[in-house]
């Protein structure tokens, strides 16, 4: 079989795999990622049946790792985090330093060296973002405060463990990448050296090119060569800072999120770009899948389950107990416990580390395989578990202290009520200035750059993205809306943004706009409360038109307009 062939089978199987058992997984109330793994197991060559090619897989994977990092560069805000930094800071790193010492531990009594005993205990030491912002969103508490706390807490992890995967190479003795001595010490002052000078780069430079360019390819008009030079830009950072700086790709790609996550186009990168990275980071998912064996796994079950031990009852009673110590509710403390009782993605990328240093066998990826298929399983099922007792451990604590109280930063329920507004025309606009002086703050969606940039200047909340992907409105902060208006003509598959809406929002008043009439039933279908057809609001502009041009009085043109509303089937 030529390579050709021998790519596209593990494509076809890879992919077609993960389809099924990933919607299987979700038809079962689980998370994808167990889906993902399980048909690398399936397709892996520790199973009967039709094997992939290991090596292909390992070469899509590594797409999948530039990407992903990408995706967290892209979605890592420090406000969130700055708004939760006296509890998610010290909260990681205390939680991840204990579950790291227990994970060391285990590697110890099983005859490890230590450096490998480290890698093992980082791996299971953090928890899975695609997981927990999935369960978070599932039970509805992603935009409270115990979910702002769990979220910020991911995202110190996530930097912890982006920079150890820059310098366990370097530091680590005994690693092929390690010297020893002082040819050590030098090691690692050139690396230091190395990732200072790229991230200068990256400040200096890269903040102003990469918006420069994609400002011009966005101002084209065209959706496929703003995705093209998006993917561009991340692949080609990832291999320069690879080739120049000897660094990770995956620090270059992570790097290129933080530059784009602060530009303009941050919205409409992840809307455009990431269904790319989406596919390929199920290869990755299903490439990690490949490396468990089963029967191994069967037969020597003891390191899995301290593995399991350390993950769904370590790492949570240690959050736990963190949460407590600095004076949170216990609902706060239960919640995000229960939360990070899952690994995932970092955790095999730092196993993947291990291999390549030497310093993990296939005992250990077995392990980590494992435990990350149960635990993942089993963490919406624990936060439903749990959710019961904070709520109503809030219910009886509520009238007295107030959660959100404790925080300022947290107090979401304080915010003045908002809307999120879809198009900056002229009927946009109008709108967005009656909200104001109602008291009614308005988030605005638009397409054009320029718009929102002049929006912005004006002090009013403004995003850059498409409606229609799953990303926009919960970036508007949809979830806490109290009403969606589409204002803009024109919109492709509206229907598409009300059900998201509405199922992001069950409560949402959603208004939209139509340009003919025959579009007027399918909106109503996905969702929409109100439906203004232009058709229908020329009519009864001319109708009453006609009226005052004859003398009629005001109630006479009132009951006219809703008369030919009722003639076109547009009631309201």
């Amino acid at each position: 079989m030529s390579a050709d062939q021998q790519l596209i089978l593990t494509l076809a199987a890879g992919l077609g795999c993960a389809a099924v058992l990933g919607y299987t997984s979700r038809w079962l109330g689980l998370s994808p990622i167990v889906g993902y793994l399980l048909a690398g197991v399936l397709v892996g060559p520790h199973t009967p049946g039709f094997i992939a090619d290991q090596g292909v897989a390992n070469q899509l994977a590594e797409l999948g790792v530039i990407l992903l990092m990408f995706g967290v560069g892209l979605q890592f805000h420090i406000r969130d985090l700055w708004a939760v930094r006296w509890i998610a800071i010290p909260g990681a790193v205390v939680q991840c330093l204990a579950a790291t010492l227990l994970g060391m531990a285990v590697a110890s009594a099983m005859g490890w060296s230590w450096q490998g005993g480290l890698i093992f205990g980082l791996a299971v030491s953090v928890a899975s973002t695609v997981v927990l912002l999935r369960v978070l969103s599932d039970q509805h508490d992603l935009h409270t405060p115990a979910g702002h706390i769990a979220v910020g807490w991911l995202v110190v992890e996530d930097l912890l463990i982006v920079l150890a995967l820059v310098l366990l190479p370097v530091l680590l003795p005994g690693s092929a990448a390690a010297g020893s001595g002082d040819g050590a010490v030098v090691a690692i002052g050139w690396a230091a050296v190395k990732i200072a000078a790229l991230m200068a780069l990256f400040a200096i430079a890269g903040t102003r090119l990469m918006p420069w360019l994609l400002s011009g390819v966005a101002a084209s008009g065209s959706r496929e060569l703003f995705t093209l030079t998006v993917l561009a830009l991340v692949l080609g950072v990832a291999v320069l800072s690879a080739k120049l700086f000897g660094v990770s790709m995956a620090l270059g790609a992570f790097l290129a999120g933080l530059v784009v996550a602060r530009s303009d186009f941050a919205l409409r990168a992840s809307a455009e770009a990431m269904p790319m990275r989406d596919a390929f980071s199920v290869l990755f998912f299903v490439s990690v899948g490949m490396l468990l064996s089963p029967a191994d796994l069967i037969a020597e079950p003891w390191l899995a389950l301290a593995t399991l031990g350390i993950v769904l009852v370590g790492k949570p009673l240690a959050a736990l107990i963190i949460v407590l110590v600095v004076r949170r509710p216990l609902g706060t403390a239960l919640t995000v416990a229960a939360a990070l009782a899952q690994i995932g993605e970092f955790s095999f990328m730092l196993m993947a580390l291990g291999r390549e240093l030497g310093l993990l066998g296939p005992a250990a990826a077995n392990a980590i395989i494992g435990a990350a298929i149960i635990s993942i399983s089993v963490n919406p099922l624990i936060y439903k578990t749990i959710g019961p007792i904070n709520r109503r451990f809030s219910r009886s604590v509520s009238a007295v202290i107030p959660e959100a109280a404790l925080d300022p930063a947290l107090a979401l329920a304080t915010e003045a009520p908002r809307a999120v507004v879809v198009g900056a025309g002229p009927v946009g606009r109008t709108l967005i200035g009656i909200l104001n002086e109602r008291g009614i703050v308005p988030v605005v969606v638009e397409m054009n750059l320029e718009t929102v940039r002049r929006l912005r200047d004006q002090g009013i909340s403004a995003l850059y993205g498409d409606v229609v992907h799953p990303d926009t409105l919960p970036a508007a902060g949809i979830a806490q809306a109290r009403a969606l208006f589409l204002t803009a003509s024109g919109i492709t598959d509206a229907a598409e943004a009300i059900r998201l809406a509405r199922a992001a929002n069950p409560g949402l008043k959603i208004i939209v706009r139509a340009d003919y009439l025959r579009q007027t039933a399918a909106l109503r279908r996905a969702g929409a409360d109100q439906v203004l057809a232009g058709e229908v609001e020329v009519a009864g502009a001319m109708a009453e038109a006609a009226l005052t041009d004859l003398g009629a009085g005001p109630d006479q043109i009132s009951a006219e307009r809703t008369r030919v509303r009722v003639a076109l089937d547009q009631p309201g």
